[in-house]
């Protein structure tokens, strides 16, 4: 299985690229998937602007991001939050990323983690990130990871200081991985069952 993974964060001494190179490591150690671990610098891009797509088209960068996407088989990212939101830098590139046809991100397994000082771990913050995604078709893994305190959770090497954390990271991820791994999901009954609803039910 192939898995793209980024941090959602532009700094350089990111508590969500610390995370995210933790949870890379321990798919690797998996032995048996391909790792794609990219920077999210590596996808700089302008805000969405109708007026400059139409002149321009969709940016490189969009559709490099699109292109790492629609290879993966899985989705990780490790996002973090911005006023208990979601970052305007991860909502900029998803709204660029929608005008890729068709939607990289349709169908695709994703699992969301992340990083915050602050006492609830960017769980806030997910749950304003799982929207967008939502609507754009991906199926987003149900549980979540996340590390409050993060100012305090990492050693000088990028490493967990609770090595509790590392072990609860690992069986996430062993789930999310065999869950995305499974030919059929529930998704995939339910796109189903609305395709046959819209059938019987069409459209006056």
């Amino acid at each position: 299985m192939r898995i793209f993974l980024f941090a959602a964060s532009l700094r350089k001494d990111s508590y969500n690229k610390k995370l995210i190179r933790i949870a890379a490591d321990i798919v690797k150690k998996m032995g048996t998937h391909r790792v794609d671990l990219c920077e999210f610098n590596e996808f700089l891009l302008p805000l969405y602007d109708g007026d400059l797509e139409l002149q321009q088209g969709i940016p490189d960068a969009a559709n490099k991001l699109g292109e790492k996407i629609k290879e993966a088989d899985a989705v990780i990212i490790s996002s973090p939050e911005y006023n208990g939101s979601i970052p305007g830098t991860l909502k900029n590139a998803l709204d660029w990323i929608s005008r890729i046809k068709p939607v990289p991100l349709a169908k695709k397994q994703v699992f969301l983690i992340g990083a915050s000082p602050g006492k609830l771990g960017a769980v806030r913050g997910n749950l304003h990130t799982r929207v967008p995604f939502h609507i754009l078709g991906s199926h987003v893994f149900p549980d979540y990871f996340g590390v409050a305190l993060a100012d305090e959770a990492f050693d000088a090497k990028g490493n967990f200081k609770d090595s509790r954390q590392r072990d609860s990271l690992k069986k996430l991820l062993e789930s999310f991985i065999f869950y995305a791994g499974r030919k059929e999901t529930p998704f995939d009954r339910l796109d189903e069952f609305i395709d046959e609803q819209k059938g019987k039910n069409p459209s006056p």
